[in-house]
């Protein structure tokens, strides 16, 4: 398919910036994921992509052709979009057949073309109806199905599945995974929800300020984040980041002492430890007091008050306890992070 390369790209809109120094290589056939927050540049950049928007500086090449000055519509690319973009007045089977009218296939070949892309999708036995006649998870397949029955090089897909509840975005994600894998199709999909980003990515691209933050597979986001931006926003709940400082390679903050850190003293340290390696426990590195309990089925999350402190534990399924109880929390020590308070980066 194709191979994508983004060159010291910048965005900007007079002293704006949208974009800064996006330097990325995506392999051909990878599935790559821009995650962050509203407005941090991850659509802007998916857009220089798919030529909608003109780089202020750097290049944009797709197996080693400069693209930067190539028509959105002869570079290749077919998109996703939130809203689906279907027509109305058509069948599912028309705005599936659509991109095949406007590129001149042969006529022969659009119902062998448009079925087998339904059929991808499942949505073979609705094709005489219109759009407003399906469901919401049903409007997104077929949108799927017409990014699809393109062949393009690249699929461009921006936060497609905004608009669906939860067990709809969940059957769709292991959809799109799958399709993405039969048809060997470098995807480029972008999003605000790290849920999507973890199971869909080959690598996930974190963005924040127009900045990249990290790039990494899933498990080296998750288990290695290089700043307290990146720890922060990975993890349901995220990871607790306590602020204090090293006093004799000992961490030291408010209703926390940490012994045997490793680390030389420093005045100013954030201490990061996820939910899930922190445990109840008879004696441990803090005690606090319970401000919430919330069982989930197949776990608890405890919330415990250190002074107007809240940390985030996930608890045995099982953990039960009224509030105000005092309880001791207790760390893996081979599961910490620690960070630089002032500039977020990881003190390794």
């Amino acid at each position: 398919m194709a191979r994508i390369e983004l060159s010291g790209i910048q965005k900007r809109w007079g002293a704006v910036w949208g974009v800064r120094d996006v330097n990325i290589d995506i392999a051909d056939e990878e599935l790559i994921v821009f995650l962050g927050p509203s407005g941090c540049g991850k659509t802007t950049t998916m857009r220089m992509i798919a030529g909608l928007e003109d780089p202020t500086e750097g290049e944009v090449r797709m197996d080693g052709e400069v693209m930067n000055d190539i028509d959105a519509r002869d570079r290749d690319v077919a998109m996703v979009f939130q809203g689906y973009a279907l027509y109305p007045n058509m069948s599912i089977y028309e705005n599936i057949r659509f991109p095949l009218r406007m590129r001149d296939v042969p006529k022969s070949e659009h119902d062998r073309l448009v079925r087998e892309a339904a059929d991808m999708v499942e949505l073979g036995d609705f094709l005489d109806r219109k759009p407003g006649a399906l469901s919401g998870g049903q409007r997104q397949r077929a949108a799927l199905a017409r990014a699809i029955v393109r062949q393009p090089q690249v699929f461009l897909m921006d936060e497609p599945l905004s608009n669906l509840d939860a067990k709809l975005r969940q059957a769709m994600r292991v959809q799109i995974k799958h399709l993405q894998r039969q048809l060997k199709i470098t995807t480029v999909y972008v999003t605000h929800d790290q849920i999507e980003a973890m199971t869909l990515a080959d690598r996930i691209v974190i963005m924040e300020g127009g900045l990249i933050q990290q790039i990494g597979t899933p498990d080296e986001i998750y288990s290695d984040p290089a700043n307290t931006f990146v720890a922060g926003f990975i993890g349901a709940p995220p990871m607790n980041l306590i602020e204090g400082r090293i006093q004799s390679g000992t961490f030291v903050s408010d209703g926390i002492t940490l012994p045997g850190t490793g680390i030389t003293d420093r005045d100013s340290v954030t201490l990061g430890v996820r939910p899930e390696d922190c445990s109840v426990a008879d004696s441990g590195h803090l005690a606090g007091q319970v401000y919430g309990v919330e069982p989930t089925g197949d776990q608890t999350f405890l919330t415990l008050r250190i002074g107007a402190r809240l940390i985030e534990v996930k608890a045995d399924r099982d953990y039960r306890s009224d509030l105000d109880v005092t309880e001791t929390v207790a760390f893996d020590p081979g599961r910490l992070y620690f960070f630089d308070t002032g500039s977020g980066q990881r003190i390794r």
